[in-house]
């Protein structure tokens, strides 16, 4: 499968790398980013350490016509988003229109408000239908790996559930007193809004 993969920055480079150890699935990787020479380092690095060629492209995924284009241009059969939340209704928008299915690992926000939420793209599901298309969104870690995981536990390892917390963290240390875990935006939308959660049947 030839995969479009769109964002070269933490989650973008970890993608790629990850598509790369599986050549068995991803026959062909093309990496593209508003930075080429963003895309181009991973490139090198994915080469380095997997021996896997990745092409790579510069986009600008606020414009349609543009990413049409590109996806014209190199004709995946998927593209992995992992762009800014923000482009989300773009890229879905030039999928459409070039006939590529669609994968994000978060949901759309608009770009001048902290809004979470999956309206907006589940307004595209007809459209993906009856273009024979998929759409696969929120496939991140939280709540898509996340929630894998709990189901495994549930399934395989426990009788019954009552509390579960999840501990969202990455490894290492890079010596910066402080590190966004995705893009420093986000983080800092997600953090200094309020708390939602699931308590005594009812969310809070």
């Amino acid at each position: 499968m030839k995969v479009l993969i769109i964002g070269a920055g933490g989650v973008g480079t970890v993608v790629a790398h990850k598509c790369a150890e599986h050549p068995e699935v991803f026959t062909e990787i093309v990496l593209a980013s508003r930075t080429k020479s963003k895309c181009d380092a991973i490139a090198a690095s994915i080469k380095q350490r997997h021996g896997v060629e990745v092409v790579t492209d510069q986009i600008d995924a606020d414009i349609v016509p543009d990413l049409v284009n590109l996806f014209k241009r190199h004709q995946p059969q998927i593209c992995i988003n992992v762009a800014l939340p923000y482009q989300d209704l773009t890229i879905m928008e030039a999928c459409l229109e070039a006939g590529v299915n669609y994968l994000d690992t978060a949901n759309y926000e608009p770009k001048d408000e902290a809004h979470f939420e999956y309206s907006w793209q589940w307004a595209f599901r007809e459209r993906f239908e009856k273009a024979g298309l998929t759409a696969i969104l929120g496939c991140g870690f939280d709540p898509g790996v996340s929630a894998v995981f709990v189901a495994y536990a549930a399934k395989h390892h426990f009788s019954e559930m009552r509390t579960l917390d999840i501990v969202d963290c990455n490894g290492g240390n890079h010596g910066k007193a402080f590190a966004t875990n995705f893009n420093p935006d986000s983080n800092i939308r997600e953090i200094t809004q309020k708390g939602r959660y699931w308590q005594d049947g009812k969310w809070v």
